[in-house]
């Protein structure tokens, strides 16, 4: 049988061993890590660490904190808060925003509508059809003797559409494309209606081409450059938050969906859950209407980042 001072020993040992593991201070990154760190910011979702020759590296946060202050993100997915929204940004390399606080609500099926465009394939395509068209007219026996080179064909084709104010509109150029339609066979959609739009922003999207001065009408100069196979206008990109995108890249803007088009964001104008509406992160949940006219300037906004390559 042990003996009382045994017993009491050995009681006293597993309480100091008990206050050891409850006063033991948490472990705290190391002082290299620290220092390495000092100075660099890794922005929303992402945290700074060491890498093994001691340079400073930015990841993608292993997890947040568990509260729950619900947000909707912009790709329209319910995040339990801000810093799971812009650490599931991070890890999937994709731009989200806070659309609102709150969970996300159930989206319509219109707001997976795109907008009607006129890609740049499809442009160049018209482009292309038109300048072999014109080939082949100067090579036709039907053409006047006067006519010898593509720009005395343009420019005759010009004087016969232009209305008198020495400029083609879009309405114009349609009906000088109309001179030859079955010959040119401008397909783009066999619904008749998507078709005759498409051709119609086509057309525009070809006027803005050549457009030098922005008037959305084309003099006889920026007519023959327009369809002239030496031309070569800018590649015009879409831009956005200092990012460039392809032609065919979409955004949200709210509950519209956008899609760069020739250089140009082209959006769906949808009403966002009754009325458009923007919600300032920061704000303490006021809302802030937008009116169409806003609607449209804040379209033209988008629209003034694209860069020209």
């Amino acid at each position: 049988m042990l003996s009382l001072s045994l017993v009491m020993m050995m009681m006293m040992m597993m309480m100091m061993m008990m206050m050891m593991v409850l006063f033991c201070p948490p472990a705290r990154s190391s002082p290299l890590t620290t220092s390495v760190c000092a100075r660099t910011f890794c922005g929303a979702g992402r945290e700074c660490v060491s890498t093994d020759g001691g340079e400073p590296v930015c990841r993608c946060l292993q997890q947040c904190e568990a509260s729950e202050n619900w947000v909707c993100g912009s790709n329209r997915k319910s995040y339990r808060n801000h810093c799971e929204l812009h650490r599931d940004a991070c890890v999937t390399h994709t731009k989200i925003h806070t659309e609102h606080r709150g969970r996300c609500l159930v989206q319509s099926k219109e707001a997976n509508v795109s907008p009607m465009v006129c890609f740049l394939s499809d442009r160049d395509w018209l482009r292309d059809k038109v300048m072999q068209w014109l080939h082949t007219q100067l090579e036709s026996d039907q053409l006047s003797l006067n006519i010898s080179s593509s720009t005395d064909l343009l420019q005759t084709y010009f004087q016969t559409y232009d209305d008198g104010d020495s400029h083609l509109d879009s309405e114009e150029f349609l009906h000088f494309l109309k001179h030859d339609e079955t010959t040119l066979n401008l397909t783009f959609s066999h619904a008749v209606e998507t078709n005759l739009l498409l051709r119609s922003l086509c057309v525009d999207a070809l006027i803005e081409l050549s457009d030098e001065n922005s008037d959305w009408k084309l003099s006889l100069n920026e007519f023959i450059n327009c369809l002239s196979p030496t031309y070569h206008p800018p590649e015009r990109k879409c831009a956005l938050e200092d990012e460039v995108f392809e032609d065919g890249a979409e955004t949200q803007m709210q509950c519209n969906k956008c899609v760069c088009a020739c250089g140009n964001w082209v959006c769906t104008a949808l009403i966002c859950n009754g009325e458009r509406h923007v919600e300032d992160d920061d704000d303490d949940g006021a809302e802030e209407e937008v009116t169409e006219e806003e609607w449209s300037r804040r379209v033209a906004l988008l629209n003034a980042l694209h860069l020209n390559l």
